[in-house]
C-alpha cells in the first residue's frame, strides 16, 4: 500500500503517547488500542496524525481541512459522552466527503441499539433472545408472563457496562430492582432479555460487499462455577487480574463439526448484511446443547487491540496485525458512500 495521510480519531482522554516506556500498567491499558493502531500504521510508513475528540465537532472539521487526510481511522466509541452519538460523527465525515474506516452510520446506529437490532433480526427470522424494554424516565410496567431467568442490561451501552452476576434475575421483585439499577447507573433504557444458557462464541467479519469470516472464537470461563460462568461480566471481559485468577481466556472454539462451523460462518455474514454493517464487525452468539444458535449482539467496530479477540482471530486466518489494519484502511477507501455515487 502506498504511503497515506491518516487522521487517527480517538477520544480526547485516550490520545496515545509517542512511547509507552516508563508508564504505569494502568496508563498503558487505558490507551493500548490507540497506541497499537497509531504505532503500527506509522511503522507501515503512513503519515499519522492523532486527533482527540470530546464534544467539539468543529475541531474535526478543522483537522480534516488542515491535514487533508486520505482517510480517517475511526476509533471513537462515543461523542460528548453519549455512546449512541458516535454514528453522527461518521455521518459528519460523510457530509464532508471524507473517507473513513469501519462501519457506516446506518450500520452503527442499528447495531448499537439492542432493541432495534432484535427487531431487525426477528424480521429476518434470525434467532435472538426474547426481551422486554423498560424506558428510562418512565413508570415501571410489569411485563406479562415474563420467562425467567432474564438478564437485565442497558439497551445502548456496550462493553458489558452494568453487567454483573446480579444481572440475572429469577423473579419479578429482582427484575424491578435491577431495572432501576440500570436506569440509575447508565441513565439509559433497560432491556431484560431471555437468558440463554450455552457456549459463548464470537465471529469476526471483515468486508463491505464481499465478506470474510474469521475462525469461531470462544470465551472459556476457566474455573468459574456454572452459575458464575453464565454471563460475560465486565470483570470477565476487561479485568486482567480477574482473568488470570480464574483462568479465563478466549481462543479458537474446539469440538465444532465442519458443518456447524459452516453454519456459524453463514449466520455471521447474514447478521452483518441484515444490519447494514460495513468495514469490520464481531458477532456474539450463544450455542445451546441442542445446536440452537442465538444472536446476543452485533458489534460494529470491535476492539482492535493487538492480541485481543478480533486481532487474534484475524491472525489465525493468516492476517497479521499490520495487514489487518491495512485491510481496514483499504475497505474504508473503497466503501461506496452516497457522495461517491454522485461523483461517478
Amino acid at each position: 500500500m502506498k504511503r497515506l495521510r491518516i487522521l487517527l480519531l480517538v477520544h480526547e482522554t485516550l490520545v496515545p503517547p509517542e512511547d509507552l516506556e516508563g508508564l504505569p500498567e494502568s496508563a498503558i491499558e487505558e490507551c493500548r488500542t490507540e497506541y497499537n493502531v497509531m504505532s503500527t500504521l506509522a511503522n507501515l510508513g503512513h503519515d499519522v496524525r492523532v486527533l482527540g475528540v470530546g464534544d467539539k465537532i468543529g475541531e474535526l472539521r478543522r483537522a480534516v481541512g488542515d491535514f487533508k487526510p486520505d482517510i480517517v481511522f475511526n476509533l471513537l466509541e462515543e461523542f460528548s459522552g453519549i455512546v449512541t452519538y458516535d454514528h453522527y460523527v461518521v455521518a459528519y465525515l460523510e457530509l464532508m466527503r471524507q473517507p473513513y474506516t469501519g462501519c457506516n452510520p446506518r450500520g452503527m446506529m442499528i447495531s448499537r441499539d439492542k432493541v432495534l437490532t432484535k427487531q431487525v433480526l426477528t424480521y429476518h427470522r434470525i434467532l435472538t433472545p426474547e426481551f422486554h424494554l423498560f424506558p428510562w424516565r418512565k413508570g415501571y410496567k410489569t411485563p406479562r408472563r415474563p420467562k425467567f431467568p432474564l438478564i437485565v442490561k442497558s439497551a445502548t451501552e456496550d462493553a458489558s457496562f452494568g453487567i454483573s452476576q446480579a444481572s440475572i434475575v429469577n423473579d419479578s421483585a429482582r427484575l424491578r430492582e435491577r431495572v432501576q439499577f440500570i436506569h440509575d447507573q447508565t441513565r439509559s433504557d433497560a432491556i431484560a432479555e431471555q437468558y440463554i444458557d450455552g457456549r459463548e462464541l464470537y465471529i469476526g467479519v471483515l468486508g463491505n460487499d464481499r465478506l470474510q469470516n474469521f475462525p469461531v472464537w470462544e470465551l472459556d470461563f476457566g474455573t468459574l462455577s456454572d452459575v458464575q460462568a453464565g454471563i460475560a461480566t465486565r470483570k470477565v471481559k476487561w479485568d486482567p487480574d480477574y482473568q488470570r485468577r480464574h483462568g479465563i481466556r478466549t481462543g479458537v472454539a474446539s469440538d465444532l463439526s465442519p458443518a456447524l462451523q459452516t453454519k456459524l460462518a453463514a449466520l455471521a455474514k447474514r447478521i452483518y448484511r441484515a444490519l447494514h454493517m460495513s468495514g469490520y464487525g464481531r458477532m456474539d452468539l450463544r450455542l445451546q446443547a441442542d445446536g440452537s444458535v442465538y444472536v446476543l449482539e452485533a458489534n460494529a467496530n470491535p476492539n482492535l487491540t493487538y492480541g485481543e479477540d478480533f486481532a487474534e482471530s484475524a491472525e489465525r486466518s493468516g492476517i497479521a496485525y499490520p495487514a489487518l489494519l491495512n485491510r481496514i484502511v483499504t475497505l474504508g477507501l473503497n466503501y461506496q458512500t452516497e457522495w461517491r455515487l454522485f461523483e461517478s
